[in-house]
């Protein structure tokens, strides 16, 4: 990242004091350079340059105003009696506006060298500009609508305002008429002076057709050459909590975590690229009556377990038996609710059995998630029970907590069920554990942001612990996010849940398995394993298997059921990972056949302006910039098949451009290049950064050769 320049001799300490004669004389000082502020080098290695940005620019726009105040009252005070130092005093109010203006024009380089760097969010920029037209059009209207969006054809511009019939409704219902086309003249009319609107015009009822500045677009697409693709600034660098995965302990990984886990790295991997502090936590089920079962059929299978580590391989099969045991053998019940009051009073030897039991389980965990190439921190169910008493106290101490039957009970309005804080047994629940996390998210990690990614059938329950966390004033929701993000099951091509033949839960490992077994024959089938390399072969299956698994999920509405079918996810033909795979390094070996190195693409997008004028450049274009408005969007629903239907759309746009547009131009006869455009490469490098980027949000991996 460039470094900012200083202001020069712009910091200054101000004081002032009153003449005899009542004019306020304003003075500054120097500091020496011991005393001035933080240097700009040191500013952007002090580690969050955004927050740490936003934070002098605040501290900076408060010295302008402060400064500027002085000088008015300067100013204001010609008529007043004449004192031995005002001349001396204008002067030096003089010499205070000139350094005043020197920083006013720093601040302002500051802040356009800095967002510069990032790719603009088109919608977001005409949505101020129109903005302001509509304000300025109808001022009598309190909050009016702003509607701005593509448009579906290209007859109709580049982007369409649809305000002026809604504003109609509304002035009419204030008892004044006026047609919805007059409407979006005058808005037209208000437009302010901006860089990226071309031409309007009004359509049918009411439409403002938009029509962009190709130049505009055309420095935009260079600057994501020269800069990368950098997403827009955040105002404040907000902390996210995103519990996802979250498997239970001693029990096997099926497709009912698959899309938790999918869904939930591809949320953070989209925070994360904005700019956001994100903490990844599985929130895994390792507390619980199960474990006194379980470490009682540890002491009986494996009796010197303390000295020697029990040889569990298969920790399904495990538990079955202990929970065959626990249902048909009262005596071995008995002994494992014991199990369970000495490891929930954590004596030595059960806390011992109950590591070796979520040692096993946190490898087999691991495996999927190094497949899947997912990065978590496990803090489990146990790592809440003392901030439990905590809860329940302060549930307490507010009068909030009813008795029911022997159970303590809390009542959120409005809720439709109760949560259940303390058994009748005196036990937790998962009502007081959620109740704990969401405590110590809000108040210990500071989240501004937490989203619970859970299956859909959870929706209720996060619901009322929520009304809690807001009955007990933990969270406004106007200022803290917080978001239960439920999804549909998976279901089998028979449009059933998705099971084994035998009618079992899928395991996911073996999932993933058939999944590599089936990419590879669909390598072999296109004969890609004559022309790549072992290695780039089994960079190639991985790739596609694993790309195409977490992209079938992904490119649904999560908020849906989905049918699992590898024959679906890996046809390379719709919108598929195999297909926007395949797409992506057609693409890229395009500058590998014109035979241009990354140092001449480098130069190309210094130099070269990216023409427009063919209508399928232009479309192509306008796709690329559209890039931070479709990451905008997902992160305010959440919903990632937004980003995949966007990636689609990029590629088959590209495919027209392609088709079209000729980017290398070849001797018929001999093959050798002719002709490099070398605008259109830099389209098709724009392309391949974003769809790179895409795919990496999405946590897919491409591949160069496939």
């Amino acid at each position: 990242m460039k470094k900012c320049s200083p202001a020069p001799e712009v910091d200054c300490k101000v004081t002032g004091f009153f003449l005899s004669s009542g004019l306020y004389f304003v003075s500054h000082e120097i500091p020496s350079p011991a005393d001035r502020r933080v240097s700009p080098q040191s500013f952007w290695n002090m580690g969050d340059p955004v927050t740490e940005y936003t934070a002098r620019l605040q501290q900076q726009e408060q010295e302008i105003q402060r400064l500027s105040a002085e000088i008015k009252n300067l100013e204001n005070s010609q008529n007043l009696s004449p004192s031995p130092r005002l001349e001396e005093l204008r002067e030096e109010n003089t010499r205070l506006k000139y350094r005043l203006n020197i920083l006013k024009k720093s601040l302002q380089e500051e802040s356009v060298s800095h967002r510069g760097k990032a790719m603009l969010n088109i919608n977001q920029r005409l949505q101020e500009v129109f903005g302001e037209a509509i304000r300025a059009s109808c001022p009598e209207l309190d909050n009016p609508p702003l509607s701005i969006a593509p448009s579906q054809q290209a007859k109709f511009g580049d982007y369409q305002c649809n305000s002026a019939m809604s504003m109609s409704q509304m002035l009419k219902a204030k008892g004044t008429k006026m047609n919805p086309r007059e409407i979006a003249e005058k808005i037209i009319k208000n437009l302010p002076d901006n860089e990226l609107v071309q031409k309007t015009e009004v359509a049918g009822p009411g439409f403002i057709n938009i029509y962009l500045q190709k130049t505009f677009v055309s420095k935009q697409l260079s600057n994501l050459l020269i800069n990368g693709v950098q997403p827009p600034p955040l105002p404040s660098k907000k902390k996210v909590v995103v519990d996802f995965s979250s498997p239970n302990i001693a029990k096997e990984m099926h497709v009912g975590h698959l899309r938790s886990t999918i869904i939930g790295d591809s949320m953070c991997r989209l925070f994360e690229f904005l700019g956001y502090e994100v903490l990844r936590l599985n929130h895994v089920g390792d507390w619980g009556t199960q474990f006194g079962m379980l470490i009682a059929h540890l002491q009986d299978m494996f009796p010197d377990y303390l000295t020697v580590s029990p040889p569990i391989s298969d920790l399904q099969a495990f538990y079955k038996e202990s929970k065959k045991r626990f249902d048909t053998d009262e005596e071995f019940k008995k002994r494992a609710y014991q199990c369970v009051v000495k490891l929930q009073s954590k004596e030595p030897e059960f806390i011992k059995g109950w590591n070796l039991i979520c040692d096993v389980s946190r490898k087999e965990f691991q495996k999927i998630y190094d497949c899947l190439d997912i990065k978590l921190i496990e803090r489990g169910e146990s790592y809440y029970q003392d901030l439990m008493v905590e809860v329940v106290k302060e549930f307490e101490k507010k009068g909030l907590v009813e008795l029911d039957e022997g159970r303590k009970v809390v009542f959120p309005p409005g809720q439709p069920i109760p949560l259940t804080i303390v058994k009748s047994d005196g036990g937790y629940t998962y009502d007081t554990s959620d109740l704990a996390a969401i405590r110590q998210r809000i108040f210990e990690e500071k989240a501004d942001i937490i989203i619970y990614v859970t299956d859909s059938g959870q929706s209720t329950h996060f619901q009322v612990v929520f009304a809690a966390a807001q009955l007990i004033s933990w969270y406004n929701p106007k200022v803290t996010r917080v978001e239960h993000a439920g999804f549909g099951v998976v279901l089998g091509e028979d449009k059933k849940k998705f099971k084994t033949r035998s009618g079992d839960t899928v395991r996911l490992m073996d999932l993933l398995d058939e999944g590599l077994k089936r990419s590879m024959d669909k390598l072999k089938e296109k004969e890609r394993d004559k022309v790549l390399t072992p290695d780039e072969l089994t960079k190639a299956q991985r790739a596609v298997a694993f790309g195409c698994i977490k992209y079938a999920d992904l490119s649904h509405n999560r908020n849906n059921d989905y049918v699992f079918s590898f024959d679906k996810m890996l046809d390379d033909r719709g919108n598929t990972a195999a297909y926007l795979l395949y797409a992506f390094t057609r693409i890229r070996s395009i500058t590998r056949l014109a035979k241009i190195d990354e140092a001449t693409l480098k130069k190309a997008a210094e130099t070269t302006e990216i023409l427009l004028d063919h209508e399928k450049e232009w479309k192509l274009g306008k796709c690329i910039q559209r890039f931070p408005e479709i990451l905008q969007k997902s992160l305010d629903d959440l919903l990632l098949h937004t980003l995949c239907d966007y990636l689609y759309e990029l590629a088959t746009t590209f495919t027209e451009f392609y088709d079209s547009c000729y980017c290398v131009e070849k001797d018929r006869q001999t093959g050798e290049v002719i002709k490099i455009n070398m605008w259109r490469m830099l389209l098709c490098e724009a392309t391949a950064a974003i769809m790179a980027k895409g795919f990496d949000i999405l946590g897919l991996t491409p591949v160069e050769r496939m």
